[in-house]
């Protein structure tokens, strides 16, 4: 058979690899036939928590390749979720809040029709320094004080003012003598979204005459953060900033709970309103900063790239998300009995999400 003979041969069968693959995965890249291995990714908190249950996956279904997992925050986990079904798009986004309306508009508006939300604990959200540092004691008024762009005249006036504040004692003579000094997450971040939501806006609130301003003009001030150097984007890596933390005695890092509990030798959690962030104050209610953490499947992936169904049993399993469970152990706050019950069973069926349902 001549060359031109084969490569007409050759690239047949390729172009039918392809159809057949792009025809069971609507969307799929010529380039890319097929994908034998799980694509996640998404929230940071929720990151090492499923990097240890695809490490167990990996063990308990060797006929199965270990999910790959890229921390992007949960926005950007969201967005490249919904960019699409095919094997350029990710099977699973990991969230440390809950899928909003012009998200999931979104993925409707590129195919993806058919997705199930998982929620798999629990997580608060702490303000930590290093140990060999004072120990704060904050409460919400305080930490809006020193971190939001705009703030209350302290002169009285019902007006907002660009935030003066350049050390803790000058909000709370209480508080040391520190500069204001917080590396965050970035605006891509469910932390991010959490910490303005339940922190900034809990503070803001304090202010009754700031409490009823017009909705856009009230989250405008709680939520937008100072960018004078006092507050510090540190990107979606939560271990770089406990890292340094460690390095920066004076600074004071925003991360979740789990990273606390992992790093509890080389860093302490803010009181927050008097309480202190562990696993009870969380699991109770009682700590002030708590969040639920959620993934999401696309059902469209589902049995078209191997083992999805069966990470996903694996996640949901008591032996990982249950009261004594192996996320537990690295901080993830346990669902209560009936809630986890309720949620391994949509585990199973990968049943449709509808966000007016919630």
């Amino acid at each position: 058979m001549g060359n031109h003979a084969q490569q007409g041969l050759r690239s047949r069968f390729v172009c039918a690899l392809v159809a057949a693959f792009g025809a069971a995965l609507p969307g799929a890249s010529h380039a890319q036939a097929g994908r034998d291995v799980i694509s996640i990714v998404g929230s940071s908190t929720v990151y090492p928590f499923a990097t240890v249950v695809a490490e167990q996956f990996g063990r308990r279904n060797p006929s199965f390749k270990t999910p790959k997992i890229e921390p992007t925050g949960s926005g950007g986990g969201i967005k490249a979720f919904c960019g699409g079904v095919g094997v350029e798009y990710p099977d699973i986004t990991n969230s440390s809040r809950r899928i909003t309306a012009s998200e999931v508009a979104d993925c409707t508006k590129n195919g993806v029709a058919a997705i199930s939300e998982i929620k798999i604990g629990y997580d608060g959200i702490v303000l930590a320094n290093a140990k060999s540092s004072p120990h704060y004691q904050l409460s919400l008024r305080d930490v809006y004080l020193a971190l939001a762009k705009e703030v209350p005249d302290r002169a009285g006036a019902q007006k907002l003012v660009p935030n003066p504040y350049t050390k803790w004692s000058e909000i709370n003579p209480a508080l040391p003598a520190d500069e204001i000094s917080v590396l965050g997450p970035p605006p891509t971040s469910g932390t991010r979204d959490a910490f303005n939501e339940l922190v900034m806006e809990g503070g803001c609130k304090t202010f009754a005459w700031v409490a009823a301003l017009p909705r856009d003009q009230y989250l405008a001030a709680c939520h937008m953060l100072r960018d004078d150097g006092h507050y510090t984007d540190a990107g979606e890596n939560d271990n770089l900033i406990v890292q340094k933390l460690a390095a920066s005695p004076r600074q004071l890092g925003i991360f979740g709970y789990s990273f606390l509990e992992q790093n509890g030798d080389k860093v302490q959690g803010a009181h927050i309103n008097g309480v202190a962030p562990d696993f009870d104050s969380i699991a109770e209610g009682k700590y002030p900063v708590s969040r639920p953490l959620f993934f999401y499947v696309k059902k469209a992936h589902v049995g078209r790239v191997p083992g999805i169904r069966e990470y996903v049993v694996e996640f949901m399993s008591d032996a990982a998300v249950g009261e004594f469970g192996y996320l537990a152990d690295i901080g993830l706050i346990p669902l209560g009995d009936d809630e986890r019950k309720a949620m391994q069973a949509q585990a199973k069926n990968l049943a449709d999400f509808h966000l007016a349902d919630h």
